[in-house]
């Protein structure tokens, strides 16, 4: 994680999410009943394969049988809520939120104003901002609206705002994370893009379509694959073949059928449709595979030899790929108990965090498979101190 955070990570909280990891996983799987695939997976920016992976491909199974248990509890989840402010008593301490229930993201001040006491504390889990395109812009003035996102619509900076206004220092706000293998033919993350994260960039080859050559390591961090992709100006193909493409068929049944995934015989055809002057392209694979069969060096600084196969098997896959705002590392700052902390490193009273709306914690890019991993991390650390504060009176 430092190394794909370029160092900027706050290594207390870098301690955290290591050390209780494994708690963390091990509590969606025994506890929930999360079901994961018997395998681990190599995501960029890792050095060894640890990555788990539920059986829909998605953290939706740990979302629902978190649901369940909440409902099971007694808990309740209300829907279109809007939060518009943390609110604080005489002290500074967080006492409650003000919010608009019944709220539509396509109408601006819609809903009804609502006010709610925190019975012990609150846990802000608003998540990130990568939808939000003017705050975002404001931050990195390239991310504008010709800039996709992989996230749903209500990634927006409602909730951080909220912190900051009553005094959450900021933390690498500017640092926002575009994904490498989002697809250029379809809307948001959907299964070309997942496409290519579990077989495409684990199996395969980038090229760049002008010149039929690869541009980058395709194991290396988000950002470097990202950048690599966005200084060429153009959607970026991603090659596989029969035998990397067994990584994700349900992905690669969807895909072939709308188009986002194409599938050829030989590379000539290949480089034909995509407009690469096919005798490079050629070259290109030819050069890859002799490397990886002789372990030799990849001018890249791909390691070759840690499992790698050539790419020998018809048919061959591609895709186009262009990054898309997918996630935003910066956010407010805790502390490693999850409290919110202000400009002098002072808690919060009152107001615990965890998730994407945390900054600090990844740096200047997020290592795959990690998301995840920090939001239960943290959020078992946030909830457990949330409900461990004194009841308050509310005479």
């Amino acid at each position: 994680m430092r190394n794909a955070g370029w160092g900027l990570n706050h290594p207390e909280l870098l301690r955290v999410v290591a050390d209780q990891a494994a708690e963390a996983i091990a509590w969606t799987r025994d506890e929930l009943g999360v079901a994961y695939l018997d395998r681990l997976d190599r995501f960029g920016g890792h050095s060894v394969a640890r990555c788990l992976t539920t059986r829909s491909h998605s953290g939706k199974d740990i979302v629902k049988a978190q649901v369940a248990r909440l409902r099971k509890l007694g808990g309740e989840i209300r829907t279109r809520c809007l939060m518009t402010d943390l609110v604080t008593d005489a002290e500074g301490a967080v006492c409650g939120v003000r919010l608009r229930r019944g709220h539509r993201l396509s109408k601006a001040g819609s809903g009804s104003e609502w006010r709610i006491a925190a019975a012990r504390a609150v846990v802000l889990a608003s998540g990130g901002f990568s939808s939000d395109v003017e705050f975002r812009k404001r931050q990195d003035p390239r991310l504008d609206a010709s800039i996709g996102t992989t996230n749903h619509q209500g990634a927006t900076v409602e909730g951080l705002v909220a912190a900051l206004k009553i005094g959450a220092v900021p933390v690498h706000l500017s640092w926002i994370q575009t994904g490498p293998w989002a697809c250029a033919d379809e809307l948001g993350y959907g299964k070309g893009s997942r496409f290519a994260s579990y077989s495409i960039y684990p199996t395969g080859i980038l090229v760049y379509p002008a010149t039929g050559r690869r541009i980058v390591n395709e194991w290396s961090d988000r950002r470097t694959r990202s950048d690599a992709i966005i200084a060429t100006g153009h959607a970026c193909v991603g090659i596989t073949d029969a035998a990397g493409a067994q990584q994700d068929l349900p992905s690669l049944e969807h895909c072939l059928k709308t188009g986002k995934v194409r599938h050829f015989e030989t590379l000539t055809t290949l480089a034909t449709e995509y407009g690469m002057p096919a005798d490079t392209l050629g070259e290109t694979v030819r050069d890859y595979n002799r490397r990886v069969l002789d372990g030799l060096a990849d001018p890249f600084g791909k390691p070759l030899d840690q499992g790698l196969q050539a790419l020998m098997n018809p048919p061959f896959y591609a895709i186009r790929l262009w990054p898309k705002v997918h996630y935003t590392p910066g956010g407010v700052g805790i502390d490693a108990k999850a409290r919110v902390i202000d400009l002098y490193g002072r808690p919060i009273r009152g107001l615990f965090a965890a998730g994407e709306v945390c900054g600090g914690i990844h740096g200047a890019s997020r290592l795959g498979s990690c998301a995840l991993t920090e939001c239960l991390v943290f959020g078992r650390i946030a909830g457990r101190r949330a409900a461990a504060q004194p009841l308050r009176s509310f005479n």
